[in-house]
């Protein structure tokens, strides 16, 4: 992706051009020519089909039966994204792209944005229910995001089929509670600026979903988690989901990376216990204390901070716990009273030692916790 920050667009439409040739036509490698390796050989996938880049592309979509049946088994998706993709549509109001939302197989199951439904190729790709997966398409960012599992961005000609070069578009997967693909997240401009930028925003919308959608998964205990140093509260928060015996009912990629006993989707039911060296039902009692923070070690000699918020407290918020919509930073008077009752327990009360150690005075750290104890 530096390479399409860095080259002039002449230039880098001039090299697609060339890595068409040689590919498609001479059926070698392009030699660097484009972003990415993936995309040669998702070419060369399409090939292996029998599809040829001049083909006419259908755009098919999915009969009625198929398409009820494809609403009602993401409905719990579409319920997660709807906020995001919403926020989504007005931050990208004025770039000429709009979001399309598809399941694990490539189906358009929502869409957002500023759609100009008078020009048919934009229509025709955000229709709901159109199969926009690799077999059908051919080489997208769509198809990309479902088969590498990573972000991408694909610019004009990096398509495969010549009628779909008019687009550019930023993907992005999106994950389900239970660390397996539920689908993805695509930025689409019709001959529009080439702006790679926006695999970010793509990226941070997923991660949103994905964060939603897990917490909307049944649970007891809903865990945020960040290296020792990092404020909690963010979206670059590990989730983690317990149910009231310390199963693990699911976890957002965050938390994937973070902790290894959670990398592997395929490992089935795992224990907050195999995870942290410390007794489940500690973190429950973290959660009752007007401190909810807690320093976690884990097995593998690392340590966590925690922050942990019963379900309750979620429901009584009624925006995903904490203070916080789902996807959205806690508010930072609340992290900031967190952090600082946090600082007294670990002082073991005494407010002058904490404040030192917050560089604050010990006025703030009294106006903050309302505690009427003075050392």
């Amino acid at each position: 992706m530096q390479q399409a920050l860095t080259i002039a667009p002449d230039l880098r439409l001039q090299q697609i051009s060339q890595a068409r040739h040689a590919v498609l036509e001479e059926g070698r490698s392009p030699a660097g020519m484009l972003s990415a390796a993936w995309i040669e050989n998702s070419w060369r996938r399409c090939l292996s089909r029998g599809q040829q880049p001049g083909q006419s592309v259908a755009f098919e979509v999915l009969p009625a039966r198929a398409l009820q049946h494809t609403e009602e088994q993401h409905h719990d998706l579409l319920h997660a994204a709807r906020p995001v993709l919403e926020k989504l549509g007005r931050a990208i109001a004025d770039t000429r792209y709009f979001a399309i939302l598809t399941d694990a197989q490539g189906v358009v199951v929502d869409v957002s944005g500023p759609i100009d439904r008078s020009d048919r190729r934009a229509d025709l790709i955000t229709r709901v229910g159109t199969d926009l997966s690799e077999r059908s398409v051919g080489t997208t960012a769509i198809g990309a995001a479902l088969n590498e599992l990573q972000p991408v961005w694909l610019h004009r000609g990096e398509h495969f089929f010549a009628n779909t070069s008019v687009y550019s578009c930023a993907g992005a997967p999106l994950f389900g509670p239970d660390g397996h693909c539920a689908g993805m997240l695509d930025l689409t401009g019709i001959e529009a600026m080439e702006r790679p930028e926006l695999t970010h925003l793509a990226v941070q919308s997923a991660c949103r979903i994905g964060n939603a959608l897990l917490r909307s998964r049944p649970h007891s205990l809903l865990l945020r988690l960040n290296w020792p140093g990092h404020t909690l509260g963010f979206d670059a928060d590990g989730l983690v989901c317990l149910d009231a015996d310390g199963l693990i009912v699911g976890a957002n990629q965050i938390a994937r990376q973070m902790v290894a006993q959670l990398a592997n989707p395929h490992a089935g039911t795992v224990h907050i216990g195999d995870v942290f060296g410390v007794p489940y039902q500690m973190l429950f009692d973290a959660a009752r204390r007007q401190s909810p923070m807690i320093e976690v070690p884990l097995w593998s000699g690392l340590r966590l901070n925690a922050l942990a918020i019963t379900h309750s407290r979620e429901v009584d918020a009624g925006d995903g716990g904490s203070g916080m919509r789902p996807g959205e930073p806690a508010p930072l008077r609340e992290v900031e009273t967190v952090l600082i009752r946090k600082a007294v327990d670990d002082a073991r009360g005494n407010v002058a030692q904490a404040a030192r150690v917050l560089g604050i005075s010990r006025a703030t750290v009294y106006r903050k916790i309302g505690n009427g104890k003075r050392h």
